[in-house]
């Protein structure tokens, strides 16, 4: 049964992947496999469009808000798992209810709030790591059980060696919790590389095209006005967007593993 799911989700890939050599134009092909087979997919993808731009945006975007969410959501989940407080189970049962939303639910508040904060500059790259990164700590769940299973024991005799709390998370706790780490940037650099709903709501407008990430530029040429001139070009970039993230994901899966079973302790 896996097998043949795994052939079925497979095949709109492989067919993508092999439009992108096709060197005949238009958006449909009788056959499957391309008559022509061609490199100037490619080639026109660097040279002829604003794709290398919008990769350069969408990078940028995804490592600064993987960064600030990775680091948000590790002190989040490390002071839930370590600090007791009155309103710690509260606090952590509302956060769970509201990380089980969906985030397109808030996108008109999102857009209003981000006016008022950013009256000059809301449409910009800014807005969406602010987007990003403001729920990370939402998504502390995981991490909080990884952090369950690292004995409070360490801790404790560092505390009694003289240590702070931010001594002990960086130089004991987060040097034994590189599986979780590797799990939480992965994740978290994820989502702003494929994101396309709060990138078409934020941007929608925008006069300088350059400004777009790569998902917001590649549905335009899939446009009625644009599709028939730009579709194999498009399934060029999907295959160039994509393969970066399946070998990054491909190197740290042993990583990503350890940090989604490690994490299955109750506290």
């Amino acid at each position: 049964m896996l097998t043949v799911l795994s052939v079925l989700w497979l095949i709109p890939l492989f067919y993508l992947l092999v439009q992108s050599f096709r060197g005949e134009p238009g958006a449909w092909s009788p056959t499957f496999f391309p008559r022509t087979w061609t490199l100037d997919n490619y080639r026109r993808l660097f040279t002829e469009t604003d794709f290398p731009r919008w990769y350069g945006n969408t990078l940028l975007i995804a490592v600064v808000s993987c960064a600030i969410t990775t680091l948000f959501v590790l002190a989040v989940s490390y002071a839930f798992s370590r600090i007791r407080f009155p309103a710690r189970k509260p606090l952590m049962n509302v956060m769970l209810i509201l990380g089980m939303f969906p985030g397109f639910m808030s996108m008109s508040a999102v857009y209003f709030l981000l006016k008022i904060l950013l009256p000059n500059n809301y449409q910009s790259h800014v807005s969406l790591i602010i987007v990003y990164s403001a729920g990370a700590a939402l998504s502390y769940y995981i991490a909080k059980g990884f952090f369950d299973t690292v004995p409070k024991s360490l801790d404790e005799a560092a505390r009694m060696d003289g240590a702070s709390r931010a001594l002990v998370f960086r130089r004991i706790i987060l040097p034994l919790s590189k599986p979780i780490i590797i799990y939480t940037v992965l994740i978290n650099f994820i989502a702003p590389w494929c994101d396309y709903i709060f990138v078409s709501y934020i941007l929608s407008g925008v006069p300088d095209t350059g400004m777009y990430t790569v998902s917001l530029g590649m549905f335009r040429w899939l446009e009625r006005e644009m599709v028939q001139q730009y579709f194999t070009t498009f399934c060029a970039a999907a295959v160039v967007v994509a393969v970066p993230i399946t070998l990054l994901f491909m190197w740290l899966q042993k990583y990503y593993v350890q940090g989604v079973t490690g994490g299955a302790v109750k506290g």
